[in-house]
């Protein structure tokens, strides 16, 4: 039996009853069914040995167990079997028979009268078997320590709370189940959400790459999907440097840069995210390496950055560390760029030591790295087409990509009174631009994990 038609006979067999399409308010009584599953009586002593030898004939299917008491006989033990490929006791192969005589167990199947409730139902059956038949069904979220976070469409809204508990009932330890209802405020990075089922507790703790954060999911900007983006970035800084971590949220990327023996500086305009950064610095027990601030991202540039520069770019030139600033508000941290221009007095240190820019940017366009290229060299007054590289950090929804530009900031843009020379300029330590074929491949290989 081909593989597709084997899956939907199986999704047949065991999805909840059908009358409790429509349902608003989750009654888990109604999803009780009865389904016949073949079954091979067999003496309860030998049945480790046979179960390794039935694992093609045996069922599979999460949730339910394979091996049962026998209701008549307290010596015996039922295997349950796959209802599509154990028809008659002519189903079984040569090898799975040869087993079943050198043990003296007979073929004979029979038939067991197996009753399914909520319990056996995955989250995605119940939602399918609940929705309007065939629109979409919601079964992924945003895990955020014990809080749940979905991002419902307008058709699942009727059976939100329903929808909420089931993502609480099928995943253990979320006693919360959130819905995001506006897009995120520019000004503080959060956004409004409703409580769809569990409790009202927005007070949470996460772990991610080894480090620790607490903060109220309800009033900051956290995203468990940059997790692999937190690291990448961290990993490229060397003990000794320096990061600015202009909208640096409640830290996810000054906490581990910070454990690396960096100087770190990270601002955030949000006041409960200045204050969670706080309490996690401490956390992690690098609130003596990171200075925490609470301005706005272009106040923080030309105030404690700029000054930070002054000094740093004029140490001496035998200092080989670097400075990276990272500038992780997509929405509008290329307009920020331009708080770059001219910052700097005095004579321009030597190009290898000129600031790193980590600038994030979302993209609609078909050629979303060429777009925020040109975006972000508008913004600086510059082509960055030959000293930049584009990383695409993930697909945020159809049509639309989170990137990451990075670039050296070219002294006449950084110092006044510098004439443009930008032939040469480079961009260590990092690579120069990807090719297209390369930014399209690493697409491919985001879009086939989502």
């Amino acid at each position: 039996m081909p593989e597709m038609e084997t899956n939907e006979r199986d999704s047949e067999l065991f999805s909840p009853p059908s009358d409790v399409r429509g349902m608003i308010k989750l009654d888990r009584t109604a999803f009780k069914k009865t389904v016949s599953i073949p079954v091979l009586k067999v003496r309860k002593e030998v049945v480790d040995k046979l179960m390794r030898s039935l694992k093609r004939a045996a069922l599979q299917r999460p949730g339910i167990k394979r091996v049962i008491e026998d209701p008549e006989n307290e010596e015996n033990r039922l295997i349950m079997l796959d209802p599509y490929k154990m028809l008659t006791h002519d189903s079984f192969e040569k090898a799975e028979l040869s087993i079943l005589k050198q043990l003296n167990v007979s073929p004979q199947i029979s038939k067991y009268n197996l009753e399914l409730t909520y319990a056996n139902f995955k989250s995605e059956e119940i939602l399918r078997a609940v929705l309007p038949e065939g629109q979409d069904v919601t079964s992924g979220f945003s895990r955020v320590g014990h809080i749940a976070h979905l991002n419902l469409r307008d058709h699942q809204l009727p059976f939100k709370h329903l929808i909420g508990q089931v993502m609480i009932d099928k995943n253990p330890g979320i006693t919360s189940a959130v819905n995001k209802i506006n897009n995120i405020d520019n000004t503080y990075r959060n956004f409004q959400m409703e409580v769809l089922s569990g409790e009202e507790n927005m007070m949470t703790k996460v772990r991610e790459n080894n480090y620790t954060y607490e903060f109220d999911f309800s009033k900051v900007y956290w995203n468990p999907r940059l997790s692999t983006e937190h690291s990448r970035i961290t990993e490229l800084l060397k003990p000794g440097d320096v990061l600015f971590d202009v909208f640096a949220g409640v830290g996810p990327f000054a906490i581990p840069v910070a454990k690396k023996n960096c100087t770190v500086f990270a601002n955030d305009l949000n006041p409960e995210s200045h204050k969670w950064l706080l309490h996690n610095c401490k956390l992690n027990k690098v609130d003596q390496k990171v200075k925490v601030f609470n301005l706005d991202g272009k106040d923080f540039l030309q105030g404690p950055v700029k000054e930070e520069l002054m000094q740093q770019l004029g140490l001496s030139k035998e200092r080989k560390h670097f400075v990276h600033i990272i500038m992780n508000l997509p929405a509008r941290a290329i307009e920020f760029l331009s708080a770059f221009k001219s910052l700097l007095d005095g004579q321009p240190c030597s190009s290898e030591r000129l600031p790193i820019v980590h600038c994030y940017s979302f993209s609609k366009d078909a050629n979303p790295a060429e777009d925020v290229r040109l975006r972000a060299g508008a913004a600086l007054g510059i082509s960055l087409e030959a000293c930049s590289s584009v990383h695409l950090v993930r697909n945020v929804a159809p049509n639309k990509e989170m990137l990451c530009i990075t670039f050296q900031i070219p002294a006449a843009i950084l110092y006044k009174n510098h004439t443009i020379h930008l032939e040469n300029h480079e961009v260590p330590p990092l690579k120069r631009q990807r090719t297209d074929e390369a930014f399209l491949e690493e697409k491919t290989q985001i879009a086939s994990k989502t």
